[in-house]
């Protein structure tokens, strides 16, 4: 057997079950701007092969050749300082295309490591900015994956989820600053037996999901021979997904082109309310992340108007890591209660 280059990465539609984990990735996939999934579950869950393979699943896109930051060559507002100023000598930029990568973000990363560091000797002998890159200008327009993330330094945490929302990533030194481009898809995961993260870490993520292992023994077989082939025959099993790997890489093309006209009405935005109070959830980040997830759910089943299910499938992504009393205990039971008792009380209506 010849191990392919292309039998590096797994094939997303190969994984058997996991399904709130498989949507909760390509929803992200699909609008970074909902800020992240968490997962966890118990070890060999697919958790990794998933964020790996999510990569592979998705379309190339072009970014400017030699940029430190991976820019959309046709994004100025999104551009990095560097790529403004060619743009401007130049009147054009140089283009490469390319597929998104997984950045991996070790437990030991330092601040510097993770943010990138300034130069204050070059700055106070030459008054100029001098930059070193960390893994946050590497993740910009890519996917940036924190294994183990509740075993990392909160601080460190806070940083990454900071840049996760604005989409931007500053670095500030003794009254000098610079600021790049750092727009990912952020993905955490952890062994809930490891510990957890506090509950203003979790509120910070956009989305959150639990996983176990298959408990039915056909999708456990169904796994193993999926594995199996994978290690033996490559090309088979790479032939025997290209169909649905196809399938899925359109939907999440037509999903971004159509995300931005997703229409939701008042009825729906009360709906989003409802489930947050009566789940007793603190703030409105809730809200506001559930409405943004049912609008992006709608986008990858082409639709043109968020659904009374788009919100109830939003809110089994949005809401469990924010309950304020018990997150993650009982969190299915208590929202197969309240979506139901939504139901039976006419829904958005």
């Amino acid at each position: 057997m010849e191990m392919t280059e292309k039998a590096a990465s797994y094939c997303f539609t190969a994984i058997v079950g996991q399904d709130d984990m498989k949507l909760a990735l390509v929803l992200n996939a699909v609008n970074p701007a909902l800020g992240g999934v968490l997962i966890r579950g118990e070890k060999g869950t697919a958790k990794s092969t998933a964020v790996r393979a999510l990569a592979d699943l998705l379309p190339e896109r072009e970014e400017v050749a030699g940029c430190r930051f991976s820019c959309d060559p046709c994004d100025i507002p999104w551009m990095c300082d560097e790529c403004r100023a060619r743009l401007e000598k130049d009147g054009a930029l140089p283009r490469v295309t390319r597929r998104m990568t997984v950045v991996d973000l070790p437990v030991a990363a330092t601040e510097d490591r993770v943010v990138g560091a300034l130069d204050m000797e070059h700055a106070i002998k030459t008054g100029e900015k001098r930059f070193e890159t960390g893994l946050l200008a590497r993740a910009n327009r890519n996917i940036l994956y924190v294994d183990e993330v509740n075993l990392l330094e909160d601080h460190l945490v806070d940083l990454i989820l900071d840049s996760a929302a604005m989409g931007v990533n500053t670095v500030e030194r003794e009254g000098v600053s610079y600021s790049h481009p750092a727009r990912f898809i952020l993905v955490g995961t952890m062994n809930p037996e490891e510990g957890d993260l506090r509950p203003q870490l979790l509120d910070r993520f956009g989305l959150s999901v639990n996983v176990l292992g298959e408990r039915d023994a056909a999708a456990r077989a169904e796994v193993v021979e999926n594995r199996m082939l994978f290690e033996n025959a490559p090309d088979a099993f790479f032939a025997k997904y290209a169909d649905a790997q196809r399938a899925l890489r359109e939907r999440v093309v037509n999903a971004r082109r159509v995300l931005k006209d997703v229409r939701y009405s008042r009825e729906v935005v009360e709906l989003v309310a409802r489930c947050c109070i009566k789940l007793e959830v603190d703030g409105h980040r809730a809200d506001i992340a559930t409405l943004k997830t049912a609008v992006t759910i709608a986008a990858l089943r082409g639709g043109g108007e968020v659904a009374v299910e788009d919100v109830y499938r939003a809110a089994r992504l949005a809401l469990p890591h924010r309950l304020r009393r018990r997150p993650f205990e009982d969190v299915e039971s208590d929202l197969d209660a309240l979506l139901e008792s939504l139901r039976e009380g006419g829904g958005a209506g």
